[in-house]
């Protein structure tokens, strides 16, 4: 692509990056009687310069920038448009970026502790600054930068700290809706309330800030994993090994900053202005004062390239919201071709001697997995002779596994049995958790079946013979991916052993953060789907695992059960209560678990609260209903405070 000569106003220098939707110039614009300045241009790409979508993120971004104007924050001079494409002209930083810092620093040995002090600290105060921006009427603005990371903190050959891409910013403002399931962060520098996808505040910015704190003390990354599911569940977790386990001491003032910064729930967190406070009070009594000059004498002396060399870490500003690389789209490309012009063509024989078929290799695992087909089946491949399934190694992941066999043998171990129903599958997952069982709940009726496999009294893996409760045809219904880019991925789930998920993320359809966010979804709504049965029975066999490769996925049991029992038919709630409406309930002395551990409703807490005295559940429904209170919380709480062991029935004399 030829570099232009000029853009609008501006001279253009030469082309410092190209990202996924911009590229940047270096540039000077001159004005009258020798005035010259010298900027980073960002243009919009000619491709994407008559997509309104794109058009609107780039305002917005412009928007956004020109309100955050602080010392530390890397600046926006002009906008404007020229040729028909957008351009936003920034301030021109010459130094380089923490990002490269701590490359260089690693091969030295260290970064001095009042030069991490001085560039977290500058970086908190331009965080607080943009948290605490408000618009004309005095509302807050609810900014939150989303990508705290070592490649959007800049430094300057002065020593001062600016931080850049506040593109992919939240604000209060008139920003456009982005594509459904873009997720914003990079992978180590996420919070953990970005990793399960939950609503991010201010805080989350505090959080990934500490982790860019953390990495500079220890010149290794705080969240470490031998594959991206594990550094999210680390981050997850906040799992701070690191810090006590590496051989650098830090310091206890500094060792308690980053605790408080990295605490797990966002609202034990400090927020950015207090986390500044604490670098510039540690610093004053360690007597730390000159820390632009050292920071200036580390880029000095380190061998450091600048943000103007060659293979920048990115585009400045740039939100890589969409993926345009040629890289990404000659991979899906290969892949598409893999799908068109695959030979493989099976049949099998069914139970009563018929050849079906001609399937494709996709459909046909289908089949496996939603138990049509078992290890016993015979399938023809490419018109060959029919043999056992067994004896196909694309097969092999799905046919051993014991988690999709659906032989009714297993179901002669089970060492407890009943018919189906909300109110009766509530207490008998309560009772697994409470008694940490281990083991395989069956699901069954006429024409489906579904296994829960818990591991200490807690779901670890959901497997069902319904199709749409597979991965794929999960993430089309609630339009995480295309049909296409599923149809893609299940072509290709030989190279990547028989897993979907990973199949998506090879192609680059899904992020890691995106694949963990959707397995965790899904399990959990296949759990709440079992809540939903009204007829079959179950059946619980002992000690048998699922043998599928898991991770921890975070699901809370309990708050399960809250969901279930909320979204379970009232009728049946009521039906459940009926034989004990007149009868006095009292809370249970000593619980197996205490009810704020299910974070009920207000309304629950209050039903349930009440539950003293001679009051029956007639009087505390009624009196429920009297104080404005609507009966279906009375009923759903009461309920699954009689099932989970909070209250009980006086006993009769």
């Amino acid at each position: 692509m030829a570099t232009p000569t000029r853009i609008g106003p501006y001279i253009v220098e030469r082309r410092l990056a190209t990202g996924g939707m911009a590229e940047v110039f270096v540039a000077t614009r001159e004005g009258t009687r020798g005035f010259k300045k010298r900027v980073a241009l960002k243009r919009i790409l000619p491709q994407f310069a008559s997509d309104p979508e794109f058009v609107e993120l780039f305002v917005a971004e412009a928007q956004l920038a020109v309100r955050v104007s602080h010392p530390h924050v890397v600046q926006v001079f002009d906008f404007g448009e020229a040729d028909g494409a957008l351009f936003l002209a920034m301030e021109l930083i010459e130094g380089t970026t923490v990002h490269r810092l701590l490359n260089a620093a690693a091969a030295q040995g260290r970064v001095p502790l009042d030069v991490a002090l001085h560039i977290v600290g500058q970086t908190a105060e331009a965080l607080d600054f943009a948290h605490n921006l408000r618009n004309e009427q005095g509302e807050s603005l609810h900014i939150v930068h989303r990508d705290v990371s070592p490649a959007n903190i800049l430094l300057t050959r002065t020593g001062h700290v600016k931080l850049t891409d506040f593109g992919i910013a939240t604000a209060a403002l008139r920003l456009p809706q982005t594509r459904s399931g873009q997720v914003r962060g990079k992978l180590g520098y996420m919070s953990p309330e970005q990793v399960v996808g939950q609503r991010v505040d201010s805080r989350s910015d505090v959080f990934t800030l500490a982790t860019v704190f953390a990495e500079l003390l220890l010149l290794a990354p705080l969240f470490r994993g031998h594959s991206d599911i594990e550094i999210l569940l680390q981050i997850r977790d906040v799992n701070l090994t690191a810090l006590t386990s590496s051989d650098r001491q830090i310091p206890s003032d500094v060792r308690e900053l980053l605790v408080a910064a990295l605490a797990r729930l966002p609202r034990d967190r400090l927020s950015a202005g207090a986390f500044a406070h604490r670098c510039t009070e540690i610093m004053r009594q360690r007597g730390m004062a000159h820390g632009p000059s050292r920071l200036a004498a580390l880029i000095e002396r380190l061998p450091i390239s600048p943000i103007s060399s060659s293979d920048p870490d990115h585009v400045p500003g740039d939100t890589n919201l969409f993926d345009t690389s040629e890289m990404e789209m000659r991979t899906q490309v290969d892949a598409a071709r893999a799908v068109l012009t695959s030979p493989e063509i099976y049949r099998y024989v069914d139970a009563d001697g018929n050849v079906r078929g001609p399937y494709s290799f996709p459909k046909l695992v289908q089949l496996v997995t939603s138990g049509k087909i078992d290890a016993r089946t015979r399938i023809s491949k490419d018109e060959a002779d029919f043999d056992i399934i067994t004896r196909l190694p694309e097969f092999t992941r799905f046919v051993t596994s014991p988690a999709l066999q659906w032989q009714l043998e297993e179901l002669e171990q089970a060492d407890q049995r009943g018919p189906l129903g909300v109110t009766r599958l509530v207490p008998l997952f309560f009772e697994i958790y409470a008694e940490r069982r281990t083991g395989v709940l069956h699901l069954f009726d006429e024409r489906r079946r579904k296994k829960i496999y818990f591991v200490q009294g807690r779901p670890e893996y959901v497997a069902s013979t319904e199709s749409r409760e597979l991965l794929g045809e999960y993430l089309v219904s609630h339009e995480h991916c295309l049909r296409m880019e599923v149809e893609m991925a299940l072509a290709l789930l030989p190279r990547y052993g028989g897993r979907i998920g990973d199949a998506l993320v090879g192609l680059g359809i899904l992020r890691p953060v995106e694949l963990f966010r959707v397995i965790a979804s899904q399990v959990r709504w296949r759990l709440l789907e079992a809540f939903r049965w009204r007829s079959g029975e179950w059946a619980f066999v002992p000690n048998l695992r699922s043998h599928e490769e898991t991770f921890p996925l975070g699901i809370d049991p309990l708050e399960l059960l809250r969901d279930a029992v909320a979204a379970a038919d009232v009728r049946e709630v009521l039906a459940a209560l009926l034989p004990d409406e007149e009868r006095v309930v009292e809370p249970v002395a000593h619980p197996r678990v205490h009810r704020h551990a299910f974070s009920l409703p207000a309304a629950w807490e209050q039903v349930i609260s009440q539950a003293r005295g001679n009051a029956t559940p007639r009087m505390l429904i009624e009196r429920h209903a009297a104080s404005g209170g609507d009966r279906d919380d009375a009923y759903r709480a009461l309920f699954l405070a009689l099932a989970c062991g909070l209250v009980c029935c006086r006993a009769e004399p």
